[in-house]
């Protein structure tokens, strides 16, 4: 037993004294000490020598020097690493950092944004509702016939035909203002932003999908004028005082009278160009007299109560603010078209 405590002391001494300041050394110190054939091994086998009424002591100090010559190499691996990192790692701190790429929001989102804030001021509130809308809030409810070409199947994504009724993917947010009506006793004043879905081929100037704004007010004694104030007064917010404003006499099966509105082109400045088509003016949205049929289907008194609706995209409103001229750019996620709004507010 005192020679097994003699032998592990010299051991001890001769670990100390080696020199493990790299990390070849550190690996050479791994292997002679702790290795599968390492000292550490060896010595823990002379346990077998031990007599039966010694073991508990000689496992003890047996324990204490794997313990110590791990420590050892512990000590010498970090130091050894620290000083190797300190020694290839050269800092310049006088260099720039690397700047930080900001995210933007979404062209869109903008404008959507924008649009809202308008109308809030004017006491709108924001409604939404389900992009898979049966056929009475989407269609029947707005006075279309069962014969209207917007229920053609080239123009409307069905989802099902079943004893439940059909279904399909919304063609407007019209669908938002029936729910709303469905619900909701006048005075009623809110905007339904969100996607609609159209069976169109995809170009330039149209997709299969796309972004609207619609607006309804409806209460006693609500004239045109009402609705051609509001949107003399977004047109002015949105793209400035110098822009001219008209409308024009339409057909919409939900609203009488109906009206397109058109803004001289900001691109052109009404002089004539290809996006105006060399008229100088550009449709941006359309609108008219809640159609008193309409107001009857939510069992609204047409007699005693008006109103007005409208509804435009939200992509032609930024194609016209941005100069943007392809529809598809919206939807591609081309980076470089992206971050052109970096910092747009």
């Amino acid at each position: 037993m005192q020679d097994l405590i003699q032998q592990i002391e010299n051991y001890k001494a001769e670990i100390k004294a080696f020199d493990a300041s790299t990390p070849a050394l550190a690996e050479e110190f791994r292997i002679k000490y702790l290795g599968t054939k390492g000292l550490v091994k060896t010595i823990m086998g002379l346990m077998k020598d031990v007599p039966v009424e010694q073991k508990k002591e000689a496992g003890q100090i047996l324990n204490e020097f794997k313990i110590f010559v791990e420590e050892k190499y512990n000590t010498a691996k970090e130091s050894t690493e620290q000083g190797d990192n300190s020694a290839t790692i050269n800092y310049d701190w006088s260099l720039p950092g690397n700047p930080t790429v900001v995210g933007t929001r979404h062209p869109l989102s903008l404008v959507r944004n924008q649009i809202v804030s308008i109308f809030q001021k004017l006491g709108f509130a924001v409604e939404e509702g389900p992009e898979i809308e049966d056929d009475w809030h989407n269609f029947g409810a707005m006075n279309l016939p069962e014969d209207h070409p917007a229920r053609d199947m080239q123009d409307t994504f069905y989802v099902n035909n079943d004893s439940n009724g059909k279904w399909l993917l919304r063609t407007h947010t019209s669908s938002v203002q029936a729910r709303v009506m469905q619900h909701q006793k006048p005075p009623i004043r809110c905007i339904c932003p969100g996607r609609v879905y159209r069976n169109e081929t995809i170009s330039a100037r149209a997709h299969c999908f796309f972004h609207q704004v619609e607006g309804l007010y409806i209460d006693e004694n609500v004239s045109f004028a009402d609705l051609k104030q509001t949107l003399y007064f977004f047109v002015k917010e949105m793209f400035g005082e110098n822009v001219k404003v008209r409308f024009r006499p339409s057909y919409f099966p939900f609203t009488e009278p109906s009206a397109e509105m058109d803004i001289s082109c900001l691109i052109c400045e009404g002089n004539g160009c290809t996006v105006c088509k060399h008229t100088g003016w550009v449709e941006i949205l359309g609108s008219g007299m809640v159609h008193p049929k309409v107001l009857e289907n939510f069992g609204i008194d047409s007699t005693k109560y008006t109103g007005f609706a409208f509804g435009m995209g939200v992509e032609r409103i930024t194609q016209l603010k941005y100069r943007v001229n392809d529809l598809r750019l919206y939807s591609q996620n081309d980076v470089r078209f992206l971050k052109q709004f970096t910092g747009v507010v």
